[in-house]
């Protein structure tokens, strides 16, 4: 009895920090596209959809990240909780951030610079909460590892030729580019890092938990 109110309680951490990692993130997210000088690759192709479509921008980024999901699970790849979670609740929250219209908005230069770091913080913050949940990595960085894998090439270098594409993609459907997209592109990495180190979080180390029913017998005990 004691063992199972342990790993119920364990669980629901998980959870707790799970969705507190979606919110941080989303609140980021908002904050970049507040500030009005571009925003990270990705978002120029939701804000792009959003446009083009006429829905929210959290709306078309669960749209996106529903159509990576399908490939993701398509080509192999395992699914966690965290990253269904994911898919759905970050376009929640960034829709409910911008209702509530808590984030400030600003058309200055270096407030605007400023509010893209915070941004690039706050979404460094958001992946260690929901990777150290160990539920699943995102959508975006499972089709990351996807091609990786099947290419043999560098990590870096697939990111950096997934979000060119998009960021094209996105511009094209007229979404905001500018300074800001410069930073969130070269400087998330460097934030990301600097954060993991003051946290003293490795990713590497982190054991998720994926969805058993979507996993194969063979790569289910290759798992274990």
């Amino acid at each position: 009895m004691e063992n199972g109110g342990k790993k119920e309680k364990i669980s629901l951490f998980r959870f707790i920090r799970l969705f507190a990692g979606f919110f941080i993130g989303a609140t980021g997210t908002v904050f970049m596209i507040n500030a009005n000088i571009g925003v990270a690759p990705w978002d120029v192709l939701h804000i792009g959809i959003s446009q083009k479509l006429g829905i929210t921008i959290g709306q078309a980024s669960i749209i996106v990240s529903l159509m990576v999901i399908i490939l993701d699970q398509i080509s192999g790849e395992y699914i966690g909780w965290g990253t269904v979670l994911n898919m759905i609740f970050f376009g929640l929250f960034i829709d409910l951030i911008m209702y509530l219209d808590f984030v400030p908005h600003t058309n200055g230069f270096l407030m605007s610079v400023f509010m893209v770091i915070m941004g690039l913080i706050l979404l460094s913050i958001c992946m260690w909460w929901y990777i150290g949940a160990a539920m699943g990595s995102g959508p975006r960085d499972g089709m990351m590892l996807l091609f990786h894998r099947r290419t043999g090439k560098p990590i870096g270098f697939i990111r950096s030729c997934i979000e060119v594409i998009v960021l094209i993609i996105g511009y094209f459907l007229g979404g905001p580019v500018g300074i800001g997209t410069i930073i969130s592109a070269f400087g998330m990495g460097v934030v990301m890092r600097i954060v993991f180190k003051i946290v003293k979080f490795d990713a590497k180390e982190v054991k998720h938990k994926y969805i058993e029913f979507l996993i194969s017998k063979d790569k289910r005990e290759n798992i274990g």
